[in-house]
């Protein structure tokens, strides 16, 4: 018998088609007397929902119906010819959630009816969560270089015959999905896995506007090559990801014992008809999963925190050491005490719109106690003060208009300020951003540091699907950011952009013409106050400056 039973009017008939008989398809039936039950595994008096697992049986009936179509609200669906359904809900701790259940007859007319089910699930992994986003936001990559990568074998149902763990009838060699004349798009992929404020597990892709499919699926977008390609496809941004036991027949020795679920119809970058991925491996940097491909296929996937395209190549100081590829083309080296050279900077004045758009605090001037050079370095200086209706003033130079360019390497020394609240940064902005406004115009972020977590150096990228909160960034703890001078430098091609702290990479992404960082950018230095990023600033603070000795920019 079961435990709680929920018992649902009808309260909903839609008829679909015409309402006389069809001489082709027959008459059309709107299912009646739609009833739906459910038991919460494990529910007793100590345990009024359920004994942790999450795991729900539901079973429905309607006179006339051929089929049963349940949203159990959590971003999940699934279908059943007979009504009786599992389903095991994984978000931790008591919840309620709003259930529907569609009873479909001839015709394609459909009867509904909604209920709500409260379960508590006790699973979690907050390991695989760290390991999958590094504790705020991580990209992964396809393990391109490595035989396998991409693989198929068999989900036959039996868990002893050795065969359900590894890609038996295929596998991709090395680049393989590149195709003859690395035409194709899989490679370009960044799969992107944050945690949100609520500190939940989010997920985008960001494939630049093409998916590769197999060839299976290919009707979706319409396709009709009859085999895996590339098509124009819509990801359609952020997804919920859950975490849940596994129940593949994996065994267990040979897996992680999680499962992803991605919301809305997320997928891991190879478009195989699932948003259900059991993890086999994951580790700082390397990450196996396997989905399932029609009930009988099992599809293998190997990730890496190591962008493939920039493993194909690139100048020869791909290890951000030894000196800079190229000639020099424009350089500052602070060596003229005074103001900074009229030939190379222009200066942003004020608060910009909205703290120029991050909500910061400061009031940036052009006086020299906010900015100087002497005795060798560019001084820019955060100060505690009111001045403009603001409390900080500091400021905030360019070379819009002055210096554009299009790719090169990009180097600068620099000590930083510190102090809670502090926010330095030595960055490029698309120099169409006027008539083509952020984040389309793109934003390259060479240095980034916070006072509030003193020696963490970002680097990032902001474009269109990856932007704000959700950019394209890498980090690296170092020691003294603000006692010492320390080298940091950028190779941007047309490839790729990789980002170095004292010749150690900390970040790269793949450059290509779906991504707006093939044209001409400037330079802008800053020091701000607060803000989304710079967060909250000590009540402490009076003053800190950011030094730089130099900044030269080769082609």
């Amino acid at each position: 018998m079961f435990n709680k039973i929920g018992w649902f009017l009808v309260i909903a008939v839609t008829i679909l088609g015409c309402q006389d008989d069809d001489t082709e398809f027959g008459p059309v039936v709107a299912p009646s007397d739609l009833s739906v039950s459910f038991e919460v595994q494990g529910e007793d008096d100590e345990n009024p929902n359920g004994d942790g697992t999450g795991v729900v049986t539901f079973s429905a009936n309607a006179s006339n119906a051929l089929n049963y179509t349940y949203s159990f609200g959590d971003s999940r669906s699934s279908f059943s010819s007979d009504g009786d359904l599992e389903h095991r809900y994984v978000q931790q701790g008591v919840n309620t959630y709003t259930v529907t259940v569609t009873a479909t007859g001839t015709g394609g007319a459909a009867t509904s009816q909604t209920t709500q089910v409260t379960v508590f699930s006790a699973f979690e992994d907050n390991d695989a969560k760290q390991l999958l986003t590094g504790g705020s936001s991580k990209i992964w990559y396809w393990a391109a270089a490595e035989p396998g990568h991409l693989g198929v074998g068999p989900n036959n149902g039996d868990p002893t015959d050795g065969n359900n763990n590894f890609p038996q009838f295929y596998q991709a060699a090395p680049f393989e999905k590149n195709g003859a004349d690395e035409s194709l798009c899989l490679y370009e992929d960044q799969l992107v896995f944050s945690l949100n404020d609520d500190e939940e597990l989010v997920y985008q892709l960001n494939n630049f506007g093409q998916t590769y499919f197999n060839g299976a699926f290919e009707s979706v977008v319409g396709g009709s090559n009859g085999f895996d390609f590339c098509y124009d496809f819509d990801t359609d941004g952020v997804k919920n990801v859950t975490l849940s036991p596994s129940e593949s027949i994996v065994p267990d020795s040979e897996k992680r014992g999680t499962t992803m679920t991605f919301s809305d119809d997320g997928f891991m970058s190879y478009y195989i008809n699932t948003s259900v991925y059991d993890i086999l491996e994951l580790t700082e940097n390397r990450m196996v999963v396997r989905g399932i491909m029609n009930g009988d296929l099992a599809w293998y996937h190997t990730f890496s925190t190591d962008d493939p395209n920039a493993e194909q190549g690139g100048d020869d100081n791909s290890d951000g050491s030894g000196e800079p590829e190229g000639t020099l083309v424009w350089s500052d080296e602070f060596d003229v005490d005074g103001a900074p050279n009229p030939a190379n900077w222009t200066f942003d004045t004020g608060t910009g719109s909205d703290g120029w758009g991050n909500n910061e605090q400061q009031f940036y001037t052009d006086r020299t106690e906010n900015i100087e050079v002497s005795n060798g370095t560019l001084k820019i200086t955060a100060r505690d003060e009111d001045f403009g209706g603001r409390s900080y003033t500091s400021s905030r130079i360019k070379t819009e208009g002055l210096f554009e360019f299009q790719y090169g390497t990009i180097e600068f020394s620099a000590k930083l300020p510190e102090g809670g609240g502090t926010w330095p940064a030595i960055w490029s902005l698309g120099a169409d951003y006027q008539t083509n406004p952020w984040p389309a115009a793109g934003e390259i972020d060479y240095m980034e540091h916070i006072g509030n977590t003193q020696n963490t150096i970002y680097a990032t990228v902001h474009r269109p699907g990856a932007s704000g909160g959700n950019a394209d960034g890498g980090e690296i703890e170092i020691e003294n950011a603000s006692s010492e001078f320390h080298t940091y430098r950028t190779i941007w091609n047309e490839d790729t952009i990789r980002f170095f702290v004292d010749g150690e990479l900390i970040h790269q992404v793949a450059n290509s013409d779906a991504v707006p960082f093939n044209k001409d950018f400037f330079i802008i230095m800053n020091i701000a106050m607060g803000g989304n990023f710079g967060g909250d600033i000590d009540p402490a603070f009076t003053e800190s400056t950011m030094e730089v000795d130099y900044i030269r920019v080769y082609q």
